[in-house]
Order: structure tokens, then C-alpha cells, then sequence
């Protein structure tokens, strides 16, 4: 599993969904829920996205943005327009002033808002939970990006809406992938851009060396990998290796997979009832032992802590 697959791997498994939404002006969506992943793509109309802390930006058809969480943004036909509905943590929906809305604003499968003929017609993919996996891109990114159409075509918006609105077997699987499918894109689009902070690892996959020597160790993080065997495989020697890793991602070798067979483990810890001996296993540890001194060190908790307060977490959202 790469990084731009863990990206989306680990939120996927804690819940996603994709919805049509559909509106006539005056109409304002306020967005509370927390979510640390939002893709908006507009299909038809305009829209105004509102963070509050960032600046405003203005969606026109085949425009997309990401939004990401936690912070409050709001969705609008006019900057102005006052919210009539709220988007709560788990989906929830309300008025205002807190009475439920939950149902009384469905349009049919996966279709929200006031009319089927809206002038503003919008996609809105949402992951609910971030992942230590997912952090390593997330965290890379602003609290608003934007890929209009002059810079980005996107292919899949036909399709998209194609498939959102059918209601048979297997269709969520279908979404799914599309929708990891539109945000890789997006992502390989707004990382190729010249004002955009990718990873210093993201900009290293890259590198001849450095890339091949990145994806070995995401495929495969259990394998037990040295500096010389990677710079076997590399084509280069240990010394070189070295160097030109640490200058190109920020940290040696040994380093960067110590992070991401920890942040594996972090994930695995809050999505599975693995037992920690398993997970220690696959992510590259010789015992539940090894894995726990080495989680405690990064993460200032135990295993067993963190996999308590994940579930804390999931209850409470």
C-alpha cells in the first residue's frame, strides 16, 4: 500500500459517502462536522465555499475543492445567504436552531437538498476519520484547495453522476472507488502546481532512487529491510543512499519506516480487533513487545491506550 492509498484506505474503512446535492437560491449549508476530508465537486450552477478561517472561494461547473477538517466551513449561493441547515459529526443533519432535519431534505438515493432542478447542482464526497496513515498527506495540505476547470478537467464527473443515483447491489463498493479515484486525481493535479507544499517524500517518489526506495518500504513495511538491501535494490551504495535520502525526504531511511510502520500500526489499532502480536507481524516487529516500547516512545501511549481512545472517540462522533 502506497501513501496516496493509505491516504484514503484507512478513512474508508471508518466510513465515506458521496451525495448529489441540489439547490435553488437563496440556499446556505453550514458544515460542523468535523470531517477531515471533503471533496466538492460543481456540476451545475455556482457555489461559494466559506471557510472561517480562510479566504472564500467561488465554484463554478467543473471546479472542485477539498476541504480539510476539522475546521467549520459553509456552502452557499451567496456569501451573505444565512444557513437554513447544519451538517453535524455522523452525519447528522439540523435547522439552525437545533430541531432535526434529518430525512425532511432527501431527494431521493444519495440526492439532498430543496429540488431535482436545482441551478446549483453539486457532488460532495465526505471521509469521516483520519488515520495516522492519512495525516502524513493531510497535514500537507491547506484548509481550502481549489482546481478549477481552466487548470483541471475532470473525466469522471459524467460518470459520477451516472452512478450516484443508482440503487443496486454492490453500489456503495462502485462509489467508493470512484470517489478515492476523483481525490487521487485531484490530489496529483494540486501537488503538480508550483504554489502547492507537497511532502518532501511526496516530491522524492520522483527521484529514481529515493522513489523506488519509498514504494519498497510502503509495499512492503514488514519485510525486514537494512540500508544495504535497500541500496541493493536501489542500484546504489549504503553511503548514497543515505545521503541522498535524507536530503531529499528529511530523515534516513530507517527513520522514515520506523514512522510508517508505526503510523500502520496506529491505524491498524483503531480499525481492526487484530491482537497486537498480529499487527506486530505485518507491520514489521518481531513481538507485541518490540511494537509496544517502540509506540509508547512516538506516541507517549501505549497500544492498548490508543486503540481505548480510538474507540472513545468513534463512540462520542
Amino acid at each position: 500500500m502506497d501513501a496516496l492509498a493509505g491516504l484514503l484506505e484507512g478513512p474508508r474503512a471508518r466510513g465515506a459517502f458521496m451525495i448529489r446535492a441540489c439547490f435553488d437560491p437563496p440556499w446556505c449549508v453550514r458544515i460542523e462536522d468535523r470531517a477531515p476530508l471533503t471533496v466538492m465537486l460543481m456540476v451545475r450552477g455556482e457555489a461559494w465555499v466559506v471557510p472561517d478561517a480562510a479566504e472564500r472561494v467561488l465554484l463554478r461547473p467543473g471546479d472542485l475543492a477539498i476541504a480539510r477538517g476539522p475546521d467549520p466551513y459553509s456552502c452557499a449561493d451567496d456569501p451573505d445567504t444565512a444557513p437554513q441547515a447544519l451538517i453535524l459529526p455522523g452525519a447528522e443533519c439540523s435547522y439552525p436552531d437545533g430541531r432535526s432535519l434529518n430525512g425532511s431534505m432527501d431527494l431521493g438515493v444519495r440526492t439532498w437538498g430543496d429540488r431535482l432542478d436545482g441551478s446549483a447542482v453539486m457532488l460532495i464526497g465526505t471521509y469521516l476519520w483520519q488515520g495516522e496513515v492519512s495525516g502524513r498527506l493531510l497535514d500537507a495540505l491547506p484548509p481550502l484547495l481549489t482546481l478549477t476547470s481552466e487548470v483541471w478537467d475532470c473525466p469522471l464527473t459524467p460518470f459520477l453522476m451516472e452512478e450516484i443515483v443508482r440503487d443496486e447491489p454492490g453500489q456503495e463498493v462502485v462509489l467508493d472507488r470512484l470517489l478515492d479515484l476523483l481525490v487521487i486525481a485531484a490530489l496529483r493535479a494540486w501537488f503538480s502546481r508550483p504554489e502547492a507544499a507537497a511532502p518532501a517524500w511526496y516530491r522524492a517518489l520522483a527521484d529514481p532512487v529515493v522513489g523506488r526506495v519509498l514504494r519498497l518500504l510502503q509495499d512492503d513495511p514488514g519485510h525486514p529491510w537494512t540500508v544495504a538491501s535497500l541500496a541493493t535494490k536501489a542500484g546504489v551504495s549504503r553511503a548514497a543512499l543515505a545521503r541522498r535520502f535524507s536530503e531529499l525526504v528529511g530523515e534516513p531511511p530507517m527513520t522514515y519506516l520506523t514512522g510508517w510502520r508505526l503510523a500502520l500500526a496506529a491505524d491498524a489499532l483503531r480499525d481492526t480487533d487484530d491482537t497486537l502480536e498480529a499487527i506486530a507481524r505485518r507491520v514489521g516487529y518481531g513481538s507485541a513487545f518490540a511494537l509496544s516500547s517502540a509506540f509508547k516512545r512516538v506516541y507517549g501511549v501505549s497500544p492498548q491506550e490508543h486503540r481505548g481512545r480510538a474507540g472513545e472517540t468513534a463512540r462520542v462522533g
